[in-house]
Protein backbone atom coordinates (compact mmCIF):
# COMPACT_ATOMS: atom_id res chain seq x y z
CA UNK A 1 0.00 0.00 0.00
CA UNK A 2 1.48 3.57 -1.06
CA UNK A 3 2.41 5.58 2.22
CA UNK A 4 0.48 8.33 2.89
CA UNK A 5 -0.36 11.57 5.28
CA UNK A 6 -2.14 14.75 5.06
CA UNK A 7 1.03 16.84 3.85
CA UNK A 8 0.94 14.00 1.30
CA UNK A 9 -1.86 14.48 0.64
CA UNK A 10 -1.66 18.20 0.50
CA UNK A 11 1.06 18.73 -1.47
CA UNK A 12 0.06 15.54 -3.96
CA UNK A 13 0.42 16.63 -7.81
CA UNK A 14 0.50 15.11 -11.57
CA UNK A 15 3.73 15.07 -12.87
CA UNK A 16 2.24 17.30 -15.65
CA UNK A 17 1.22 19.73 -12.82
CA UNK A 18 4.57 20.01 -11.83
CA UNK A 19 6.25 20.46 -15.17
CA UNK A 20 4.14 23.08 -15.68
CA UNK A 21 5.45 24.92 -12.69
CA UNK A 22 9.11 24.68 -13.74
CA UNK A 23 10.76 27.96 -15.23
CA UNK A 24 11.65 28.05 -19.26
CA UNK A 25 15.37 29.24 -17.75
CA UNK A 26 15.58 26.65 -15.04
CA UNK A 27 19.01 25.06 -13.17
CA UNK A 28 17.66 21.60 -12.04
CA UNK A 29 19.51 19.68 -8.89
CA UNK A 30 18.24 16.01 -9.28
CA UNK A 31 18.90 12.55 -7.36
CA UNK A 32 20.35 9.52 -8.75
CA UNK A 33 23.77 7.90 -8.96
CA UNK A 34 24.62 5.41 -11.64
CA UNK A 35 21.73 5.37 -11.98
CA UNK A 36 19.69 4.61 -8.84
CA UNK A 37 17.00 6.57 -7.38
CA UNK A 38 16.45 9.16 -9.71
CA UNK A 39 13.53 10.51 -10.68
CA UNK A 40 11.57 9.28 -13.77
CA UNK A 41 8.29 11.10 -14.28
CA UNK A 42 8.82 14.86 -13.54
CA UNK A 43 11.30 14.77 -16.08
CA UNK A 44 9.29 13.10 -18.80
CA UNK A 45 6.35 15.46 -18.38
CA UNK A 46 8.73 18.48 -18.28
CA UNK A 47 10.33 17.20 -21.80
CA UNK A 48 6.80 16.88 -23.09
CA UNK A 49 5.98 20.39 -22.20
CA UNK A 50 9.51 21.23 -23.81
CA UNK A 51 8.55 19.96 -26.98
CA UNK A 52 4.85 21.55 -27.00
CA UNK A 53 6.25 24.63 -26.18
CA UNK A 54 9.05 24.80 -28.51
CA UNK A 55 6.54 24.49 -31.35
CA UNK A 56 4.73 27.27 -30.21
CA UNK A 57 8.45 29.31 -30.50
CA UNK A 58 8.90 29.29 -26.98
CA UNK A 59 12.69 28.66 -25.26
CA UNK A 60 14.20 26.71 -22.85
CA UNK A 61 17.51 26.58 -21.41
CA UNK A 62 18.24 23.69 -18.28
CA UNK A 63 20.90 23.43 -16.47
CA UNK A 64 21.12 19.79 -15.06
CA UNK A 65 22.60 18.78 -11.76
CA UNK A 66 22.77 14.86 -10.17
CA UNK A 67 24.84 12.82 -8.07
CA UNK A 68 26.34 10.84 -11.17
CA UNK A 69 24.74 9.23 -14.10
CA UNK A 70 20.98 8.64 -14.30
CA UNK A 71 18.56 7.43 -16.31
CA UNK A 72 16.94 7.81 -19.74
CA UNK A 73 13.92 9.34 -17.96
CA UNK A 74 15.97 11.83 -16.90
CA UNK A 75 19.35 12.59 -18.83
CA UNK A 76 17.77 11.03 -21.59
CA UNK A 77 14.63 12.95 -22.00
CA UNK A 78 16.01 16.24 -21.45
CA UNK A 79 18.79 15.77 -23.84
CA UNK A 80 16.65 14.89 -27.01
CA UNK A 81 14.42 18.19 -26.15
CA UNK A 82 17.70 20.37 -27.33
CA UNK A 83 17.11 22.05 -24.20
CA UNK A 84 19.83 21.06 -22.09
CA UNK A 85 22.94 23.64 -22.12
CA UNK A 86 25.21 22.24 -19.04
CA UNK A 87 25.29 18.87 -17.31
CA UNK A 88 27.40 18.73 -13.80
CA UNK A 89 29.35 16.51 -12.97
CA UNK A 90 29.34 12.96 -14.41
CA UNK A 91 26.77 10.94 -17.27
CA UNK A 92 26.83 8.07 -19.51
CA UNK A 93 23.76 8.38 -21.55
CA UNK A 94 24.35 7.95 -25.59
CA UNK A 95 22.39 10.52 -26.51
CA UNK A 96 23.69 13.39 -24.36
CA UNK A 97 27.27 12.07 -24.68
CA UNK A 98 26.63 12.86 -28.51
CA UNK A 99 25.11 16.55 -27.67
CA UNK A 100 28.61 16.83 -25.58
CA UNK A 101 31.05 15.82 -28.15
CA UNK A 102 29.27 17.88 -31.31
CA UNK A 103 29.85 20.91 -28.78
CA UNK A 104 25.84 21.25 -28.07
CA UNK A 105 25.86 20.83 -24.63
CA UNK A 106 28.43 21.38 -22.10
CA UNK A 107 29.41 19.21 -19.62
CA UNK A 108 31.49 20.00 -16.82
CA UNK A 109 33.70 16.77 -15.54
CA UNK A 110 34.23 17.53 -11.80
CA UNK A 111 35.74 15.28 -8.92
CA UNK A 112 32.43 14.03 -7.14
CA UNK A 113 33.93 15.58 -3.98
CA UNK A 114 33.95 18.84 -5.25
CA UNK A 115 30.84 19.41 -6.54
CA UNK A 116 28.88 20.71 -2.94
CA UNK A 117 31.96 23.60 -2.38
CA UNK A 118 31.22 24.90 -5.74
CA UNK A 119 27.37 24.81 -5.37
CA UNK A 120 27.33 26.18 -1.67
CA UNK A 121 30.02 29.32 -2.66
CA UNK A 122 27.66 30.09 -5.36
CA UNK A 123 30.61 28.86 -8.36
CA UNK A 124 27.67 27.26 -10.28
CA UNK A 125 24.27 28.93 -10.91
CA UNK A 126 22.01 28.55 -7.88
CA UNK A 127 19.57 25.91 -7.97
CA UNK A 128 15.62 26.79 -8.97
CA UNK A 129 14.18 23.63 -7.72
CA UNK A 130 15.23 19.97 -6.70
CA UNK A 131 13.53 17.03 -7.70
CA UNK A 132 14.23 13.95 -5.77
CA UNK A 133 13.28 10.75 -5.61
CA UNK A 134 11.84 9.55 -1.75
CA UNK A 135 10.19 6.43 -0.75
CA UNK A 136 8.31 8.24 2.41
CA UNK A 137 7.84 11.84 3.31
CA UNK A 138 6.63 12.84 7.31
CA UNK A 139 4.34 15.48 7.81
CA UNK A 140 7.30 17.73 9.48
CA UNK A 141 9.25 17.65 6.36
CA UNK A 142 11.36 14.28 7.03
CA UNK A 143 12.77 13.15 3.46
CA UNK A 144 13.26 9.27 3.15
CA UNK A 145 15.30 8.86 0.33
CA UNK A 146 15.46 5.39 -2.15
CA UNK A 147 18.40 3.51 -3.35
CA UNK A 148 20.40 6.65 -3.89
CA UNK A 149 22.20 9.51 -1.94
CA UNK A 150 24.14 11.53 -4.20
CA UNK A 151 23.46 15.35 -4.38
CA UNK A 152 20.08 15.31 -3.19
CA UNK A 153 20.74 16.06 0.27
CA UNK A 154 22.70 19.68 -1.03
CA UNK A 155 20.13 20.00 -4.04
CA UNK A 156 17.46 20.24 -1.32
CA UNK A 157 19.30 22.55 1.00
CA UNK A 158 20.23 24.78 -1.69
CA UNK A 159 17.11 24.93 -3.83
CA UNK A 160 14.19 27.29 -4.05
CA UNK A 161 11.38 24.48 -4.20
CA UNK A 162 11.70 21.04 -3.12
CA UNK A 163 9.63 18.45 -5.65
CA UNK A 164 8.99 14.92 -4.34
CA UNK A 165 8.55 11.71 -6.58
CA UNK A 166 7.27 9.06 -4.33
CA UNK A 167 8.41 5.99 -5.46
CA UNK A 168 6.41 2.60 -3.89
CA UNK A 169 8.80 0.70 -6.01
CA UNK A 170 11.01 -0.09 -3.07
CA UNK A 171 10.12 -1.53 0.92
CA UNK A 172 9.75 1.26 3.62
CA UNK A 173 12.40 -1.34 5.11
CA UNK A 174 14.66 0.57 3.09
CA UNK A 175 14.40 3.64 5.55
CA UNK A 176 17.21 3.60 7.89
CA UNK A 177 19.87 2.51 5.47
CA UNK A 178 20.56 5.78 4.77
CA UNK A 179 23.52 8.32 7.24
CA UNK A 180 23.15 11.74 5.93
CA UNK A 181 25.26 14.02 6.98
CA UNK A 182 27.14 17.24 5.51
CA UNK A 183 29.75 19.42 6.47
CA UNK A 184 29.04 23.09 6.95
CA UNK A 185 31.66 24.90 3.92
CA UNK A 186 30.83 28.46 4.94
CA UNK A 187 33.26 26.64 8.78
CA UNK A 188 36.63 26.03 9.01
CA UNK A 189 38.23 22.46 10.06
CA UNK A 190 35.05 20.51 11.92
CA UNK A 191 36.37 17.14 11.32
CA UNK A 192 34.25 14.28 9.93
CA UNK A 193 33.65 11.17 12.97
CA UNK A 194 34.02 8.42 10.26
CA UNK A 195 36.49 6.06 11.38
CA UNK A 196 35.34 3.13 10.14
CA UNK A 197 32.94 1.94 7.26
CA UNK A 198 30.24 1.27 9.27
CA UNK A 199 29.70 4.52 11.25
CA UNK A 200 27.00 6.58 11.07
CA UNK A 201 27.07 10.07 11.69
CA UNK A 202 24.43 11.69 10.41
CA UNK A 203 20.25 11.00 10.23
CA UNK A 204 18.34 8.50 8.31
CA UNK A 205 16.88 11.54 6.51
CA UNK A 206 16.73 14.91 4.74
CA UNK A 207 14.81 17.31 7.12
CA UNK A 208 13.29 20.49 5.23
CA UNK A 209 10.12 22.91 6.22
CA UNK A 210 7.16 20.97 4.61
CA UNK A 211 6.40 24.59 2.99
CA UNK A 212 9.88 23.99 1.02
CA UNK A 213 7.76 21.10 -0.80
CA UNK A 214 5.84 22.41 -3.71
CA UNK A 215 4.55 19.07 -5.11
CA UNK A 216 5.12 15.31 -4.46
CA UNK A 217 4.19 13.30 -7.07
CA UNK A 218 3.30 9.46 -6.80
CA UNK A 219 5.53 6.90 -9.12
CA UNK A 220 5.32 3.34 -9.48
CA UNK A 221 8.70 3.31 -12.22
CA UNK A 222 11.69 1.35 -11.12
CA UNK A 223 15.43 1.99 -11.74
CA UNK A 224 16.31 1.26 -15.39
CA UNK A 225 17.90 -2.31 -14.56
CA UNK A 226 21.47 -2.10 -14.85
CA UNK A 227 23.21 -5.03 -17.18
CA UNK A 228 25.83 -7.05 -15.83
CA UNK A 229 28.00 -9.22 -18.17
CA UNK A 230 29.76 -12.32 -17.40
CA UNK A 231 33.28 -11.51 -16.73
CA UNK A 232 35.25 -12.42 -19.59
CA UNK A 233 38.80 -14.24 -19.17
CA UNK A 234 40.56 -10.89 -19.29
CA UNK A 235 38.67 -9.93 -16.93
CA UNK A 236 39.39 -12.74 -14.62
CA UNK A 237 42.94 -12.69 -15.41
CA UNK A 238 43.00 -9.10 -14.30
CA UNK A 239 41.26 -10.02 -11.06
CA UNK A 240 43.69 -13.08 -10.67
CA UNK A 241 46.64 -10.17 -10.31
CA UNK A 242 44.92 -7.80 -8.42
CA UNK A 243 44.26 -10.92 -5.94
CA UNK A 244 47.83 -12.05 -5.82
CA UNK A 245 48.86 -9.03 -5.43
CA UNK A 246 47.20 -7.77 -2.23
CA UNK A 247 48.42 -11.24 -1.00
CA UNK A 248 51.85 -10.45 -1.75
CA UNK A 249 51.42 -6.90 0.11
CA UNK A 250 50.01 -8.69 3.51
CA UNK A 251 52.50 -11.24 3.31
CA UNK A 252 55.28 -8.02 3.42
CA UNK A 253 53.05 -6.38 5.99
CA UNK A 254 52.40 -3.42 4.30
CA UNK A 255 48.58 -4.27 4.08
CA UNK A 256 47.76 -5.81 7.30
CA UNK A 257 45.96 -9.34 7.51
CA UNK A 258 42.46 -8.17 8.50
CA UNK A 259 42.83 -6.29 5.48
CA UNK A 260 42.05 -2.40 4.74
CA UNK A 261 38.34 -1.24 3.38
CA UNK A 262 37.70 -1.48 -0.96
CA UNK A 263 36.77 0.97 -3.03
CA UNK A 264 35.85 -0.44 -6.56
CA UNK A 265 34.70 1.20 -9.57
CA UNK A 266 31.68 0.56 -11.85
CA UNK A 267 31.61 -2.37 -14.39
CA UNK A 268 32.83 -5.74 -15.63
CA UNK A 269 36.43 -5.49 -14.07
CA UNK A 270 35.41 -4.36 -10.50
CA UNK A 271 33.11 -7.19 -10.36
CA UNK A 272 35.22 -9.49 -11.50
CA UNK A 273 37.90 -8.79 -8.18
CA UNK A 274 35.07 -8.53 -6.09
CA UNK A 275 33.70 -12.30 -7.53
CA UNK A 276 37.01 -13.81 -6.97
CA UNK A 277 37.40 -12.49 -3.66
CA UNK A 278 33.88 -14.08 -2.72
CA UNK A 279 35.58 -18.18 -4.39
CA UNK A 280 39.33 -17.28 -3.48
CA UNK A 281 39.86 -19.47 -0.23
CA UNK A 282 43.06 -17.55 0.89
CA UNK A 283 40.17 -14.05 1.51
CA UNK A 284 38.59 -13.75 4.02
CA UNK A 285 35.68 -11.20 5.23
CA UNK A 286 36.26 -7.52 3.74
CA UNK A 287 34.79 -3.88 4.42
CA UNK A 288 34.06 -1.55 1.38
CA UNK A 289 34.08 2.07 1.58
CA UNK A 290 33.05 3.07 -1.95
CA UNK A 291 30.61 5.06 -4.03
CA UNK A 292 28.63 2.19 -5.99
CA UNK A 293 27.46 -0.79 -5.41
CA UNK A 294 26.90 -3.90 -7.49
CA UNK A 295 25.60 -6.93 -8.07
CA UNK A 296 28.74 -8.42 -7.17
CA UNK A 297 28.32 -8.01 -3.43
CA UNK A 298 25.83 -10.50 -3.58
CA UNK A 299 29.00 -13.10 -4.11
CA UNK A 300 30.80 -11.54 -0.69
CA UNK A 301 27.56 -11.51 1.20
CA UNK A 302 26.96 -15.53 -0.37
CA UNK A 303 30.44 -16.62 0.64
CA UNK A 304 30.29 -15.01 4.30
CA UNK A 305 32.90 -12.13 3.15
CA UNK A 306 30.97 -8.79 3.33
CA UNK A 307 31.17 -7.69 6.94
CA UNK A 308 29.58 -3.66 6.29
CA UNK A 309 29.79 -2.29 2.42
CA UNK A 310 29.56 1.76 2.83
CA UNK A 311 28.30 3.47 -0.38
CA UNK A 312 26.74 6.33 -1.94
CA UNK A 313 24.06 4.42 -4.13
CA UNK A 314 22.77 0.99 -4.42
CA UNK A 315 22.71 -0.49 -8.54
CA UNK A 316 21.49 -3.21 -8.66
CA UNK A 317 20.22 -5.27 -11.79
CA UNK A 318 16.16 -6.90 -11.81
CA UNK A 319 17.58 -10.01 -10.72
CA UNK A 320 19.87 -8.32 -8.06
CA UNK A 321 17.06 -5.27 -7.02
CA UNK A 322 14.26 -8.53 -6.18
CA UNK A 323 17.03 -10.34 -3.59
CA UNK A 324 17.83 -6.93 -1.72
CA UNK A 325 14.24 -6.54 -1.43
CA UNK A 326 13.42 -9.98 -0.12
CA UNK A 327 16.42 -9.56 2.73
CA UNK A 328 16.10 -6.08 3.22
CA UNK A 329 15.25 -6.11 6.97
CA UNK A 330 18.52 -8.75 7.27
CA UNK A 331 20.44 -6.76 5.41
CA UNK A 332 20.54 -3.39 7.05
CA UNK A 333 23.78 -3.97 9.28
CA UNK A 334 25.21 -4.24 5.93
CA UNK A 335 24.79 -1.52 4.30
CA UNK A 336 25.15 2.29 4.86
CA UNK A 337 24.16 4.94 1.93
CA UNK A 338 26.05 8.30 2.20
CA UNK A 339 26.21 11.68 0.82
CA UNK A 340 28.80 10.99 -2.25
CA UNK A 341 30.15 14.70 -0.09
CA UNK A 342 31.19 11.69 2.53
CA UNK A 343 31.58 8.78 0.37
CA UNK A 344 33.96 10.74 -1.84
CA UNK A 345 36.08 12.95 0.82
CA UNK A 346 39.51 12.79 0.78
CA UNK A 347 39.55 13.31 4.56
CA UNK A 348 38.13 10.07 5.41
CA UNK A 349 39.86 7.84 2.15
CA UNK A 350 43.04 9.04 3.65
CA UNK A 351 42.28 8.18 7.21
CA UNK A 352 40.75 4.69 6.52
CA UNK A 353 43.80 3.82 4.33
CA UNK A 354 41.51 2.42 1.33
CA UNK A 355 42.80 -0.39 -1.30
CA UNK A 356 40.94 1.50 -4.49
CA UNK A 357 40.13 -0.18 -7.59
CA UNK A 358 39.59 1.74 -10.72
CA UNK A 359 39.39 1.28 -14.69
CA UNK A 360 40.90 3.34 -16.83
CA UNK A 361 40.65 4.18 -20.77
CA UNK A 362 44.71 4.24 -21.73
CA UNK A 363 47.49 4.42 -20.00
CA UNK A 364 50.94 5.59 -20.85
CA UNK A 365 54.30 4.49 -20.47
CA UNK A 366 55.65 6.78 -18.14
CA UNK A 367 52.18 5.90 -15.49
CA UNK A 368 49.84 9.15 -16.62
CA UNK A 369 46.04 8.22 -16.64
CA UNK A 370 43.31 8.97 -19.21
CA UNK A 371 39.99 7.62 -18.00
CA UNK A 372 37.46 9.87 -19.33
CA UNK A 373 38.52 10.63 -23.51
CA UNK A 374 38.56 8.72 -26.24
CA UNK A 375 41.47 9.86 -28.55
CA UNK A 376 41.99 12.75 -26.18
CA UNK A 377 39.14 14.85 -27.45
CA UNK A 378 35.50 12.83 -27.00
CA UNK A 379 34.20 12.62 -23.49
CA UNK A 380 32.93 9.12 -22.17
CA UNK A 381 31.53 9.53 -18.93
CA UNK A 382 33.01 11.78 -16.69
CA UNK A 383 36.39 11.21 -14.16
CA UNK A 384 33.17 10.18 -11.34
CA UNK A 385 34.95 9.46 -8.05
CA UNK A 386 38.54 7.83 -9.37
CA UNK A 387 40.39 11.08 -8.47
CA UNK A 388 39.00 11.22 -4.99
CA UNK A 389 40.18 7.19 -4.16
CA UNK A 390 43.10 7.48 -6.64
CA UNK A 391 45.05 10.25 -4.88
CA UNK A 392 44.18 9.54 -1.10
CA UNK A 393 44.04 5.71 -0.88
CA UNK A 394 46.70 3.95 0.59
CA UNK A 395 46.78 1.93 -2.10
CA UNK A 396 45.23 2.69 -5.68
CA UNK A 397 45.07 0.41 -8.39
CA UNK A 398 44.35 1.02 -12.44
CA UNK A 399 42.89 -1.74 -14.01
CA UNK A 400 41.87 -2.36 -17.90
CA UNK A 401 42.06 -4.80 -20.56
CA UNK A 402 45.78 -4.17 -22.94
CA UNK A 403 43.78 -4.38 -26.29
CA UNK A 404 40.52 -2.25 -27.28
CA UNK A 405 38.64 -2.61 -30.52
CA UNK A 406 39.68 -6.05 -31.50
CA UNK A 407 42.82 -5.25 -30.93
CA UNK A 408 43.52 -2.21 -32.97
CA UNK A 409 43.92 0.15 -29.65
CA UNK A 410 46.38 -0.64 -27.07
CA UNK A 411 45.45 0.34 -24.06
CA UNK A 412 49.21 1.24 -23.28
CA UNK A 413 50.16 4.18 -25.29
CA UNK A 414 53.47 6.30 -25.26
CA UNK A 415 51.64 9.41 -24.20
CA UNK A 416 47.39 9.62 -22.79
CA UNK A 417 45.93 11.68 -25.33
CA UNK A 418 44.22 13.18 -22.63
CA UNK A 419 45.59 13.18 -18.32
CA UNK A 420 43.09 12.75 -15.56
CA UNK A 421 45.57 11.08 -13.40
CA UNK A 422 49.03 11.56 -13.56
CA UNK A 423 52.10 10.13 -12.31
CA UNK A 424 52.71 11.45 -9.23
CA UNK A 425 49.11 9.85 -8.24
CA UNK A 426 48.86 6.61 -9.89
CA UNK A 427 50.36 3.38 -8.00
CA UNK A 428 49.62 0.27 -9.55
CA UNK A 429 48.63 -0.97 -13.27
CA UNK A 430 47.08 -4.36 -14.07
CA UNK A 431 45.84 -5.83 -17.48
CA UNK A 432 45.65 -8.89 -17.91
CA UNK A 433 48.75 -9.61 -19.32
CA UNK A 434 50.45 -8.60 -15.86
CA UNK A 435 50.96 -6.25 -12.77
CA UNK A 436 53.36 -3.19 -12.92
CA UNK A 437 53.89 -1.59 -8.83
CA UNK A 438 55.15 1.66 -10.01
CA UNK A 439 55.43 3.02 -6.59
CA UNK A 440 59.26 3.99 -5.70
CA UNK A 441 60.31 4.10 -8.92
CA UNK A 442 62.14 6.95 -11.35
CA UNK A 443 60.16 7.52 -14.75
CA UNK A 444 62.63 4.99 -16.87
CA UNK A 445 61.62 2.32 -14.76
CA UNK A 446 58.04 2.68 -14.82
CA UNK A 447 58.57 2.75 -18.62
CA UNK A 448 60.03 -0.57 -18.09
CA UNK A 449 57.81 -2.25 -15.94
CA UNK A 450 54.42 -0.83 -18.01
CA UNK A 451 55.97 -2.00 -21.16
CA UNK A 452 57.32 -5.74 -19.93
CA UNK A 453 54.28 -6.04 -17.30
CA UNK A 454 51.44 -4.56 -18.83
CA UNK A 455 51.31 -4.24 -22.68
CA UNK A 456 50.00 -6.97 -24.87
CA UNK A 457 52.80 -8.90 -26.83
CA UNK A 458 51.45 -7.11 -30.21
CA UNK A 459 52.20 -3.53 -29.55
CA UNK A 460 55.21 -4.48 -26.88
CA UNK A 461 58.20 -4.56 -29.47
CA UNK A 462 56.44 -1.26 -30.63
CA UNK A 463 56.11 0.33 -27.70
CA UNK A 464 60.23 -0.41 -26.76
CA UNK A 465 60.95 0.91 -30.05
CA UNK A 466 59.40 4.37 -29.38
CA UNK A 467 60.97 4.42 -26.06
CA UNK A 468 64.79 3.83 -27.30
CA UNK A 469 64.10 6.25 -29.84
CA UNK A 470 62.87 8.56 -27.14
CA UNK A 471 65.92 7.88 -25.12
CA UNK A 472 67.78 8.66 -28.06
CA UNK A 473 66.27 12.32 -29.50
CA UNK A 474 64.40 13.75 -26.18
CA UNK A 475 66.82 16.98 -24.88
CA UNK A 476 65.93 15.53 -21.45
CA UNK A 477 66.56 11.80 -20.47
CA UNK A 478 64.31 12.63 -16.73
CA UNK A 479 61.00 11.65 -18.42
CA UNK A 480 62.47 11.09 -22.37
CA UNK A 481 59.69 11.59 -25.11
CA UNK A 482 59.92 11.99 -28.81
CA UNK A 483 57.89 14.29 -29.16
CA UNK A 484 57.02 14.14 -32.74
CA UNK A 485 55.88 10.58 -32.41
CA UNK A 486 54.73 10.48 -29.06
CA UNK A 487 50.45 11.05 -30.09
CA UNK A 488 51.28 9.27 -33.35
CA UNK A 489 49.43 6.19 -32.44
CA UNK A 490 46.38 8.29 -31.62
CA UNK A 491 46.75 9.86 -35.05
CA UNK A 492 47.32 6.47 -36.95
CA UNK A 493 43.91 4.99 -35.58
CA UNK A 494 42.15 8.41 -36.53
CA UNK A 495 42.99 7.85 -39.95
CA UNK A 496 43.25 4.12 -40.61
CA UNK A 497 41.70 2.39 -37.74
CA UNK A 498 44.20 1.09 -36.43
CA UNK A 499 47.45 1.61 -34.02
CA UNK A 500 49.06 -1.43 -35.46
Amino acid sequence: MAVTNSLIEQKIKTAEEVAALLPRNVTLGCSGFTPAGYPKLIPVAFAKRIEEEKKLGEEFSINLYAGASTGDELDGVLAKTGALKLRIPYQSNSHLRNLINQGETDFIDMHLSHVVKYIEHGILPKIDAAIVEAIDVTTDGKIYLSTSSGMSATYIRNAESIFIELTDTHPLELKGYHDIYLPNHHEKGLPINIITPSDRIGLPYIQVSPDKIKGIVRSSTPDAATVFKTPDEDCQNIAAHVLSFIQHEIKLGRIPKEYLPFQNGVGNIANAVLASMAKDPNFHSIQMYTEVVQDSVFDLIDAGKLEIASTSALTFSEKGLKRFHENIAEWKSKFVIRPQEISNHPEVIRRMGLIAMNTAIEVDIYGNVNSTHVMGTSMMNGIGGSGDFTRNSHLSIFMTPSLAKEGNISAVVPMVSHTDHNEHSTMIFVTEQGLADLRGCPPKKRAELIINNCAHPIYRDKLREYYENALRVSKGKHTPHDLEKALSWHIQFLKTGSMK
